[in-house]
């Protein structure tokens, strides 16, 4: 396949979990995907079988939607013009990405001039640094690049549900890409280019859906969720703030839209680690319920770093790492929190 043939309608998804393969479905339906996972096992499973058992079981894959574990052929697809959307979880972008730019000599493609867009949302846990800085150090920082991102269950896109998301990019050209792509059919795609609001709505909002797991786990009742999700949103401003995001970037879908659907809705894998967590289980077995670790458990301990480097109040991202890491109870958060002196509300 030659760059002459590429054409905006080419995409290739990295990662065949729930919401990387909810949206190749999705796309799937007006351009042409490939979508790539690491495990030639499962790969082959879903291209025979036609499903993703492992992780969307009930939805078979779209016709027109390729499915491979030759990331040499992932990439050809997509060249220097198609768009290449990194579905992994944050912990896993620098690896993917690493080993596109190590294809890329092989491909005569330039790594630096892939279209890329990530899914993910957290802080890399040693670094603490945003995805976009991670593509950056990998890719350069003249990538055409940006964060997708929003209030989106992979269930319910893969039904076809309606969902609204935002791509954030500095790149007009890559945000009209992505709009054109994914656009229409269910979903509806707004463009921003606060990278750094964006990311960070879609980082903290993980541990505060852990906090309100817990409320609810409880049994405190709604005037605490809704104080809880509030306040957090405070939080979550403060910190935008700290790290050059735009406070009105938290008013859209990837601040309170996104925090209100990861709060409240029984799909969000980081509500149920609170919810266990107010039962009295143990970290390692939540994680072992849930097959995997929820990316606000991973995002707590460094937001709580950051918070203190910073100088960022933050008490109830600080009290949900309290939990995960430092031994107290749920009881003993709550207690905590409540006790704190009255003060004049801040945002």
């Amino acid at each position: 396949m030659t760059a002459a043939n590429i054409s905006a309608s080419n995409i290739t998804v990295l990662g065949a979990g729930a919401w990387g393969t909810a949206l190749a479905q999705a796309l799937a339906k007006k351009n042409q995907v490939v979508l790539w996972g690491r495990n030639p096992k499962q790969m082959q499973d879903m291209q025979s079988q036609r499903v993703n058992r492992r992780y969307l079981p009930e939805f078979p894959l779209h016709p027109e939607l390729q499915v491979t574990a030759d990331l040499a052929y992932a990439l050809r697809h997509v060249s220097d013009t198609g768009l290449l959307i990194v579905a992994t979880s944050v912990s896993g972008l620098r690896d993917t990405l690493n080993a596109c730019a190590s294809l890329g000599p092989s491909l005569n493609l330039n790594a630096a001039a892939l279209r890329v867009v990530w899914l993910c949302k957290g802080f890399e846990e040693n670094s603490a640094l945003l995805p976009h800085q991670i593509v950056q150090q990998v890719l350069g920082e003249q990538v055409m690049a940006g964060a997708l991102s929003g209030p989106s269950f992979a269930q319910e896109v893969a039904r076809g549900l309606p969902c609204a998301l935002t791509i954030a990019s500095h790149s007009q050209a890559l945000s009209q890409q992505v709009v054109q792509a994914a656009h229409g059919d269910g979903l509806r795609v707004y463009s921003s280019d606060d990278v750094i609001g964006v990311e960070v709505g879609g980082a903290v909002k993980n541990i505060l859906a852990i906090a309100t797991g817990v409320v609810d786990g409880l049994g405190l009742g709604a005037n605490a969720r809704a104080a809880l999700m509030t306040r957090g949103l405070a939080e979550i401003s403060r910190l935008n703030t700290a790290l050059g995001g735009r406070a009105e970037t938290l008013m859209g879908l990837t601040g309170v839209g996104d925090l209100i659907l990861t709060c409240t809705g029984d799909l969000s894998r980081n509500r149920r680690v609170g919810l266990a967590l107010a039962k009295a289980q143990s970290l390692a077995e939540i994680v072992e319920e849930l097959g995997h670790v929820a990316e606000g458990v991973r995002c707590a301990q460094t937001v709580r770093r950051m918070a203190q480097e910073l100088g960022v109040e933050m008490p109830i991202a600080n009290a949900v790492a309290a939990v995960l890491f430092d031994g107290i109870s749920t009881k003993q958060m709550i207690a905590q929190l409540m006790a704190r002196d009255a003060k004049q509300e801040t945002y």
